[in-house]
């Protein structure tokens, strides 16, 4: 038979080794559990990552340049005449027969159907229209192509056709081609 004390050294039945054992047992669940929740947060982790490379690769880019104010045009090209001209801001230097308030005099009057071809006959011209009406789109779009003796360059922006819709060219163009005076296109 043996004592107490021997059972306890040999870690048999005692107080001191139900202790150990309960205390084993607890670090072992208290293992166990770190493990799992150091297992759940690994896995958070890698699923995390993985999600935002999978998220960030399905991202849609956009298919031209973002849309920025200034790109917006003055004009569309629907609007009536008079409202067209004065929205695009041309009244503001050119004298423009039928355009109320068209009474600028930093730029050439706009009598086109009247100026036009001497405008294009003239030795000085260098651009590449071969009409009043391609000279009235290339005057807008490129407005340094020619200058009009005894008016100033650059006085009309070299952005400005930007600024102006197909459209708006188009109907700016229609109106001015055969204007010759006050009376020769009467306003629709």
């Amino acid at each position: 038979m043996s004592s107490p004390e021997t059972e306890q050294a040999e870690g048999g039945p005692g107080p001191a080794s139900s202790d150990t054992k309960e205390r084993d047992r607890r670090a072992n669940r208290l293992s166990k559990v770190f493990f799992l929740v150091g297992l759940v947060l690994l896995i958070l982790t890698l699923s995390s990552f993985w999600l935002s490379s999978i998220l960030s690769q399905k991202k849609v880019e956009p298919t031209g340049p973002p849309l920025d104010p200034s790109m917006v045009p003055l004009v569309s090209g629907v609007e009536p005449i008079p409202e067209l001209f004065t929205k695009a801001g041309c009244p503001v230097c050119h004298r423009i027969p039928g355009i109320p308030g068209a009474e600028g005099r930093v730029g050439p009057p706009l009598v086109l159907g009247l100026t036009g071809p001497a405008r294009l006959a003239d030795p000085a011209y260098r651009g590449h229209a071969r009409t009043v009406r391609e000279y009235v789109i290339e005057s807008i779009l490129s407005p340094g192509t020619y200058v009009v003796a005894g008016f100033p360059d650059h006085a009309m922006p070299r952005w400005y056709g930007q600024k102006l819709s197909a459209g708006a060219l188009e109907k700016i163009a229609t109106y001015l081609e055969p204007l010759r005076d006050e009376a020769s296109f009467p306003i629709p």
